[in-house]
């Protein structure tokens, strides 16, 4: 049976001079021919002549889409009802064109919404909910377009899915959670594996840079000390030179050589480690 009329208050009557509410259009017949429409305000009519056939509403009008059966593209029936919003945008049409406006764009948006939700699996219906609203205010839309009334928007109010499925759902994201909790902890030991690895390797590069300062400060402390020390022979040959270079430095030296020619023969009888070296092998000029 077709809905309730909620579209307006009732017809007024014609008394010649009328007074047209805000946000309402009357559509005037003269002898039973559409004649004009009245705007808001002060109207003037002749009696008898001129009828008030249709006042429409021009405003925002809620409609509860009422809950109907829907199957989804694999095979899942589900229990869907919404709300539907529209506006009067044409009243000729809205009169004229159809002949309850309202029982017309609920029976529209039922069976709008069961071809889109047929084209649709059950996960996508609750994944693109705000497309298939879309999608069924467009559809309502091209074809209200002779009715003078335009959907403006639609919203799906309950989804029910049958125990089973339900339990199903429920079962698959409890399945899923476990997954991710399992792949979190897998990239967690992965993630610990991979800075104990960086950490040795920033280790053994440290140390191997400690190493190699060392190495580099002890050759440079090594050449440091060459170099004082050749400094320090050239320094005292320099000297010796010089030394030589005065009055009786040969015989200075002459003796020098003599003392330590010397000391050498006296440390050949003082081989303690060797107790069976008793031989001596002196030269023959040895006062010289």
């Amino acid at each position: 049976a077709p809905a309730p009329h909620r579209w307006n208050s009732g017809l007024p009557m014609n008394i010649g001079v009328l007074f047209v509410p805000q946000q309402e259009a009357w559509v005037v017949e003269r002898m039973g021919k559409f004649h004009r429409i009245l705007e808001p305000g002060l109207n003037f009519l002749i009696p008898l002549l001129d009828r008030i056939r249709y006042v429409q509403s021009l405003k925002e009008i809620v409609i509860n889409v009422p809950e109907q059966s829907a199957v989804t593209l694999d095979n899942v029936t589900l229990q869907i009802d919404g709300v539907l919003y529209l506006r009067v945008i044409d009243p000729y049409k809205a009169s004229y064109g159809v002949e309850d406006p309202e029982y017309a764009v609920t029976q529209l948006a039922q069976t709008t919404m069961r071809s889109e939700l047929g084209k649709l699996s059950l996960d996508r219906v609750f994944r693109e909910r705000e497309s298939l609203n879309a999608n069924i205010v467009d559809a309502i839309n091209q074809a209200s377009d002779c009715w003078g009334i335009r959907c403006l928007r639609y919203e799906i109010k309950d989804i029910h899915v049958p125990p089973r499925v339900k339990e199903s759902m429920q079962m698959q994201v409890e399945a899923e959670r476990r997954k991710r909790a399992t792949v979190l902890e897998s990239e967690g030991t992965r993630e610990s594996a991979i800075n104990v690895a960086e950490g040795q390797k920033q280790a053994q590069i440290l140390a191997s840079e400690a190493e190699k300062a060392q190495q580099i400060n002890k050759a440079a402390g090594e050449a440091s000390a060459m170099l004082v020390k050749a400094r320090a022979k050239a320094e005292a040959i320099q000297l010796l030179a010089a030394a030589l270079a005065q009055q009786h430095g040969s015989a200075a030296a002459s003796l020098s050589v003599a003392e330590q020619y010397v000391n050498a023969f006296s440390k050949l009888g003082k081989d303690s480690n060797n107790k069976e070296a008793n031989t001596l092998l002196l030269p023959a000029n040895t006062g010289d």
